[in-house]
């Protein structure tokens, strides 16, 4: 299993992209600026879109993604692709994005029954199954809706993505019943703004370590959705206050594997 990290900033400037990750070559989780760097071929392939919540830098892709490819799938015959999401972030889609102002709605677009789209519902606690591959999805606690996912790759154990999220027992209680083999987690701010971090349920260093405490069992960390320009000083505090863990910074283009 290969998961290509298109873009995990979180903001733009060059060199930075926002959320993105390409399971192997046909699940796409998260959408943001990152999904620009793939090949127009590459694009084609995606078949399912992972959305951990609605907010700009995590959906902005989907839009453009759909009306880049629509006609090449529809040449080849292929289905619309399935965008998977809980409900709450569909429906703020549906009214903020894809309302015919802001974008036009491929979910009825070329034609209601041959859209670019389809919006299929998730709930926290659901597996789902990806051909061969099983994702389960994972709880957040943000400012919005939001969710975070596990991609269950048998005896080498699970990617975990925590999506942005502020301090969640109820993540910990549950990666606790699963081998963790890789964590991507977020530090959105430095340990100078913990308190806007609080306020925006994000994490900064101190939270990430108060978090990763309840983390027992071994695995490799990574560190994402830190803002251009702080990656220097968000990782030294990071490994200033933990030293149980093996973390490190997720950069745009990284390929991981299990």
């Amino acid at each position: 299993m290969n998961i290509r990290v298109l873009g995990c900033s979180g903001s733009i400037a060059a060199g930075y992209k926002t959320t993105a990750f390409l399971l192997d070559d046909d699940v796409l989780i998260d959408a943001g600026t990152g999904v620009g760097d793939l090949e127009l071929a590459a694009l084609a392939r995606i078949d399912h879109i992972l959305v951990t919540h609605a907010h700009l830098d995590h959906v902005l892709g989907i839009p453009l993604l759909a009306d880049s490819v629509m006609r090449l799938r529809m040449q080849a015959g292929r289905p619309p692709i399935q965008v998977h999401a809980l409900p709450e972030t569909l429906a703020a889609l549906r009214q903020h994005l894809f309302n015919g102002v802001i974008w036009p709605d491929f979910t009825r677009l070329p034609e209601p029954e041959r859209p670019a789209l389809q919006f299929r519902p998730l709930a926290v606690g659901e597996r789902r199954a990806f051909g061969s591959r099983q994702i389960e999805v994972l709880s957040a606690s943000h400012t919005v809706p939001a969710c975070g996912f596990a991609v269950d790759a048998g005896e080498a154990g699970h990617w975990v993505f925590t999506g942005d999220t502020g301090p969640n027992p109820a993540l910990w209680a549950r990666l606790a019943e699963i081998k963790v083999a890789q964590l991507v987690i977020e530090t959105a701010f430095g340990d100078d703004e913990c308190e806007l971090a609080r306020i925006s349920q994000h994490l900064c260093p101190r939270s990430l370590a108060q978090e990763l405490r309840q983390l027992a069992q071994p695995a490799e960390v990574y560190i994402t959705h830190i803002k251009p320009g702080e990656i220097e000083a968000v990782m030294q505090a990071i490994h200033a206050l933990d030293k149980r863990h093996s973390v490190t910074a997720l950069h745009a283009g990284q390929l991981l594997q299990l």
